[in-house]
């Protein structure tokens, strides 16, 4: 009768390794299915989302804002950068 309680205990605990060890792999590689989704999708651009490449700066002439501007500013403006100077 020992020998059957020491058999089944040893069973037990060789099911639940082998159930830890199926369940830890599953969260394992459910993991590096997900950040290898998540570094493939944010390498790629989405088709939504702005670019800074588009488009060419165009300064704003209108005499109110002209008056507030600094000569650096201006500078910067006329050489067509976007402003970095207030």
């Amino acid at each position: 009768m020992i020998r059957l309680r020491t058999a089944l205990a040893g069973g037990a605990i060789a099911a639940s390794m082998l159930v830890g060890g199926v369940i830890g792999a599953a969260v394992t590689s459910g993991s590096a299915i997900v950040a290898s989704a998540a570094t493939t999708t944010a390498a790629s651009p989405s088709p939504t989302a702005p670019s800074t490449t588009q488009g060419k700066f165009v300064p704003n002439e209108d005499p109110a804002h002209e008056a507030n501007e600094s000569a650096a500013r201006e500078a910067q403006e006329d050489a067509g950068q976007v402003p970095t100077v207030p």
